[in-house]
């Protein structure tokens, strides 16, 4: 009777405490919100083009010399430099066999001489005139001047100059006076210009001869390398020394 009593008469505030803290717990189970995971943006993967490599030519390996056999309907030329303008030396009969040991740079012209010989001099390696047994131009490139013959008696050439029209370069200057009691005209080419110019967008060497006191060549924009030129008199012992030109560049556009 005594603990009915007790439990019966138990405070009214404990169980109001009671009921307060479960429905606290049970609120703040239903407001607890579970975190939605933001989408992260996909990158756009952007594609660069792979560049196509560029072939590079496979050099062509130098060889001392080539056999070659004259084509040339007639007797081939052969010359003290790369060119028609320059003195005659002698001359290779038609079908001969000969040997090639060097080239003009920028040129059809080769260095020849006769198998094993030691007498060399220039003549046109054109495919008009040789029939060459390998690739030309892995011979050895070779100086214009390598065989040339200098005069002794005369010194070079003065008042060299140039004008430019268009695409024509103009060369002039003093002739040379020859001692006429020593018979020293070679009877050959007086004149030759050495020049290195732009033609159908190639650059190349050409050696243009004159009887004159001008020489003119073409010289035409398009080539990475500068043109140039240089040029000379000769007498029957051989060529004064070359003397450079002062090349003219082109008209700059007006704007």
């Amino acid at each position: 009777m005594f603990l009915v009593s007790m439990v019966a008469c138990a405070p009214a505030g404990t169980q109001a405490t009671a009921t307060s803290a479960q429905a606290l717990a049970t609120a703040a189970n239903t407001n607890t919100a579970t975190p939605v995971p933001t989408n992260t943006a996909t990158p756009t993967v952007i594609s660069t083009p792979t560049p196509t490599p560029t072939e590079t030519p496979t050099p062509i390996p130098t060889v001392e010399s080539l056999r070659a056999k004259v084509i040339h309907s007639g007797r081939l030329v052969c010359r003290f430099g790369p060119g028609d303008p320059y003195l005659y030396k002698f001359t290779f009969a038609p079908t001969a066999n000969i040997e090639l040991v060097g080239r003009m740079e920028f040129s059809d012209w080769v260095l020849a001489r006769a198998i094993g010989g030691t007498n060399r001099c220039w003549v046109n390696g054109g495919e008009a005139y040789l029939q060459i047994q390998g690739e030309r131009l892995a011979l050895p490139v070779a100086d214009a001047h390598i065989v040339l013959a200098w005069s002794s008696y005369y010194g070079p050439m003065s008042n060299v100059g140039a004008t430019r029209a268009e695409n024509k370069v103009t060369v002039t200057y003093s002739g040379l006076v020859l001692v006429p009691e020593r018979g020293d005209d070679s009877e050959q080419t007086p004149y030759v210009l050495e020049a290195w110019v732009c033609q159908d967008g190639e650059f190349v060497f050409v050696a243009v001869g004159s009887y004159g006191y001008a020489a003119e060549v073409v010289d035409e924009p398009g080539c990475d390398q500068p043109s140039h030129g240089r040029v000379a008199a000769a007498e029957k012992h051989g060529y004064t020394a070359f003397v450079d030109v002062p090349w003219p560049p082109f008209a700059t556009p007006t704007p």
